[in-house]
C-alpha cells in the first residue's frame, strides 16, 4: 500500500472517530446526563449550550471536504483547547479518573488528523 493511501486512510479513520464522538452531541444537549455533567463541573448553563453548538458545527465543518483550509484549522485549534480544558476541569473536579483519559484520547485522535490533513491536503507537493 502506498504512503499516500496509508496517509489518507488513517485520515478519514481518526476524523471519523472524531466525529462520532462529536456530532452526536448536538441530539443530547437537554439530556439529564450532559447538564449533570455541566453542573458538577461547575460550569454555567450558557456554556454548556454554546460549547455544544460549537462542537456540532465544528464537527461537520472537520468532516466536509469543500470547507478551505483556514476555518478547518480554526476548528482543529477550538477542538485541541477544548479537549486540553476538559482535561484540566476533570481532573481539578474529580482528580485523575477513568473520565480524565477520555479528553486525552480525543487529542490524540485530533493531533493523527490534523497531521494526517496537512500531508495529503495543505502540504500538496
Amino acid at each position: 500500500m502506498s504512503s499516500n493511501k496509508t496517509t489518507k486512510i488513517i485520515y478519514w479513520v481518526t476524523t471519523g472517530l472524531l466525529a462520532l464522538f462529536i456530532l452526536p452531541g448536538i441530539f443530547f444537549v437537554t439530556s439529564e446526563t450532559a447538564t449533570q455533567g455541566t453542573a458538577h463541573l461547575g460550569l454555567p448553563m450558557w456554556f454548556h449550550w454554546e460549547l455544544s453548538i460549537g462542537k456540532f458545527i465544528g464537527g461537520i465543518i472537520l468532516i466536509l471536504p469543500f470547507f478551505p483550509a483556514r476555518l478547518k484549522e480554526w476548528v482543529y485549534v477550538a477542538f485541541g483547547i477544548d479537549f486540553i480544558s476538559a482535561l484540566i476541569a476533570h481532573i481539578a473536579v474529580d482528580g485523575v479518573s477513568a473520565m480524565s483519559l477520555f479528553p486525552v484520547f480525543t487529542f490524540a485522535l485530533l493531533i493523527a488528523s490534523y497531521i494526517t490533513y496537512h500531508k495529503i491536503w495543505v502540504n500538496k507537493g
